[in-house]
């Protein structure tokens, strides 16, 4: 840390030099022009750079399937705009692994196609991306996925059930969207400008996507569970539609509390939300006693269902309690 004295100049205005070490590493010199971006108490100095797209290279010789799919992945989220994959031949399996990658992701294009390299460019303008309108999103897919889960175990309906695999897509794509924007956001103070919001809010809605992320997973899970079960008995079959009812509450009382501008009511909402935690837990180990009536594995099996309903609230008190700092005063 170093530190400077402010100085008065002209009688009215401010002044304070710059670190030398600071200013050349980062190519400022006289006439050179930096950015000033205020922030709660702070002010975020940094120097202006032109518009450009930010390229990164990475070699995939030894990279094939999931790994390679994870490395396109990583470099998105990660904020490069062109991606340029090279390696001495890129077998057909790589380009499909890549192809995969490019699908998944909100905004992503190849390029550029040869023997030894692909290019993807990320072909949407960030300043145009909302991160409240991708988490919003997020939720309502989560939730309704949540909902045909519970409907295609209960109804033994397996077209809703694969359904609601194939959605789980729609969820991770978004996520890393979200992801990508937050990360923006960290490494440049003018990301945050463009969105409108405090990089505290973004940190927010990232920590909250992530939630919801998970309960869009345990919501594939049942419906994965679901195919392998047939009939269900119906006191088994309201105790579940009563579990998912009062998950469902928690989540969208959570989201509803993330999203609310009103401190109070947010405060209010959220700690709705956490308070029906304990009573969801409870109700998760009534139902788990009645299923000890049932065929070990048909038990077995909806146990992890009742697990999954369990944990989505749990997932949805975490963004409760990111709702209840996010209302809370700054220090």
């Amino acid at each position: 840390m170093e530190t400077r004295k402010v100085q008065v100049t002209g009688g009215s205005t401010y002044t304070v030099s710059l670190p030398k070490e600071w200013a050349t590493a980062h190519d400022i010199g006289a006439g050179s022009t930096v950015e000033f971006y205020p922030e709660e108490d702070a002010l975020l100095l940094t120097p202006r750079t032109e518009e450009e797209h930010t390229e990164g290279t990475l070699d995939v010789s030894n990279l094939s399937g999931d790994e390679l799919t994870r490395a396109v992945m990583t470099m998105y989220v990660s904020g490069f705009d062109v991606i340029a994959l090279e390696s001495g031949r890129i077998s057909s399996d790589q380009r499909r692994a890549i192809r995969a990658a490019t699908q998944s992701l909100v905004g992503l294009e190849v390029l550029e196609e040869t023997g030894d390299r692909v290019v993807i460019r990320d072909l949407l303008d960030s300043s145009e991306l909302s991160i409240h309108n991708a988490v919003t999103r997020m939720g309502l897919i989560a939730e309704s996925m949540l909902a045909d889960a519970v409907s295609a175990l209960t109804a033994d309906d397996d077209d809703l059930a694969n359904d609601v695999i194939e959605r789980d897509d729609d969820v991770d794509r978004l996520y890393m969207m979200v992801s990508r924007i937050f990360r923006a956001t960290l490494r440049n103070p003018k990301a945050a400008e463009e969105l409108g919001l405090p990089r505290e809010v973004c940190f927010d809605y990232h920590s909250s996507a992530r939630q919801l992320e998970r309960i869009a997973d345990h919501a594939t899970k049942i419906a994965h569970l679901s195919l392998n079960l047939g009939e269900l008995p119906d006191d088994v079959v309201t105790a579940l539609e009563e579990l998912h009812g009062d998950t469902a509450a928690v989540i969208d009382t959570a989201t509803e509390a993330l999203f609310e501008d009103d401190s109070d009511e947010a405060t209010r909402l959220g700690n709705d939300a956490r308070g029906s935690i304990l009573a969801i837990d409870e109700h998760a180990r009534s139902i788990d006693e009645l299923l000890r009536e049932l065929d070990p594995r048909e038990a077995q099996q909806l146990g992890l269902i009742v697990d999954s309903l369990s944990r989505s609230a749990d997932y949805g008190g975490n963004i409760a309690e990111t709702a209840l700092q996010k209302a809370a005063p700054t220090p």
